[in-house]
């Protein structure tokens, strides 16, 4: 009798690629649906740049003089004498003179050379004609396409139909930020409350296409989802503990200037911290969620006090690489920062105490913390959700 219930429990389950079934492929359909209305929804700030008369158009620079232009060690300032054929739009085939203004600052100039193409402004008179020419900078839009294609076909020769549904998850997550969530924070919503409620959808969504809508998808979602609430929580503590605003992050004091005074820097600074670490946190769930759901189709009778103690196992590797991922993938982000301290020898305690170091630390920290407690949650939802009865024989 022990020997018949020692083999059951031990007994392996199906082994074998899980099948999409007929409600897997709604969502699926759904999902791509719904990315394409995100899509074609308007932000209600297309016409905020644009003035009467500007046509944007292709060009390519075709004569280049740079006798007005100085160097200064690795710096250019001054001006370029540019000669540029429009290549798209009701003026293509037209020839212009215009120049491009260099200010010595290397992330914000653009230098050009013969053969360049560039992005165009035109400024049309009233008659129809080229009234002013502005070289906007290079034109990268064919080259950014072709990137996309060639990537998302990567992922679909790769991972197959999963290839798939990864590409919508990703076009999904893009539409929703750039279509939903940034233009409902400029209209007066709270970051905080903007990003918790779109990183859930985004979290359901994804998690949802890639683990199916099953037991395993729900106890990814729970173990994210816990994850993001509380990182949310350490955020806003450590983030005004530390007393950190908003202004660290690039542009964002370009923002109240352009007229949106009523945003909370803070807040914004807030929400980022958590929406950045949230991928790693559906990653880091579906993972233990997946090993402790094949541990039950293995061994369909093991007790739920078990499974939780084999996803505590898996989650104490996966969460271990995890961290130092997340802190590398940050780490880019300020790397040309530190070595300036470094190189100017600044000293180490003078260096901790600024306000754009201690900002990178809190993000950092917080969103390994976060990272970190989502494996005991997505342990415990599995424990509730996947562990149950074995079926009958």
């Amino acid at each position: 009798m022990e020997r018949e219930t020692y083999t059951a429990i031990l007994k392996p389950g199906p082994v074998g690629p899980r099948r999409e079934t007929r409600r897997d492929i709604i969502f699926v359909l759904a999902s791509f649906l719904l990315t394409l209305l995100f899509f074609a929804l308007p932000t209600g700030f297309e016409g905020a740049s644009q003035t009467a008369g500007s046509l944007r158009a292709r060009g390519k620079i075709i004569k280049v003089n740079n006798e007005r232009l100085l160097n200064i060690g690795p710096v250019k300032q001054g001006e370029q004498q540019l000669e540029v054929e429009i290549r798209s739009g009701p003026f293509k085939g037209e020839v212009f003179s215009g120049s491009n203004n260099l200010m010595g600052k290397i992330e914000l100039d653009k230098v050009f050379a013969p053969g360049d193409s560039a992005l165009v402004i035109l400024s049309v008179s009233e008659e129809g004609g080229i009234r002013h020419a502005q070289v906007y900078d290079h034109y990268r839009t064919g080259k950014t396409i072709a990137l996309c294609v060639i990537f998302f076909l990567f992922i679909i020769l790769i991972m197959g139909w999963m290839g798939v549904k990864i590409v919508i998850s990703f076009v999904f997550t893009a539409a929703a930020l750039i279509r939903i969530l940034f233009p409902a924070m400029l209209r007066g919503w709270d970051p905080i409350f903007a990003s918790v409620i779109l990183t859930a959808l985004l979290t359901a969504v994804i998690i949802f296409l890639v683990g199916g809508l099953t037991r395993r998808g729900l106890t990814a979602f729970a173990g994210a989802m816990g994850g993001v609430l509380l990182t949310s929580a350490l955020a806003f503590f450590f983030t005004y503990w530390f007393k950190i605003h908003g202004a660290v992050r690039p542009f964002s004091e370009s923002l109240l200037y352009s007229g949106y005074t009523h945003l909370n820097l803070t807040h914004l600074f807030i929400s980022g911290i958590f929406l950045a670490s949230s991928g790693a946190m559906m990653d880091l769930s579906m993972d233990i969620a997946s090993a402790m759901d094949e541990i039950k189709k293995q061994y369909p009778a093991i007790s739920r006090v078990n499974l939780i103690k084999s996803g505590v196992s898996v989650s104490r590797h996966v969460a271990g690489t995890m961290s130092t991922t997340l802190l590398l993938a940050y780490s880019a982000e300020y790397t040309a920062m530190i070595m300036t301290f470094i190189a100017q020898g600044i000293p180490m305690e003078n260096v901790i105490n600024m306000v754009w170091v201690s900002s990178e630390v809190v993000h950092t920290l917080v969103g390994c913390f976060g990272l970190v407690l989502v494996a005991p949650l997505t342990v415990f939802a599995g424990g509730i959700i996947l562990a149950g009865k074995p079926p009958a024989a």
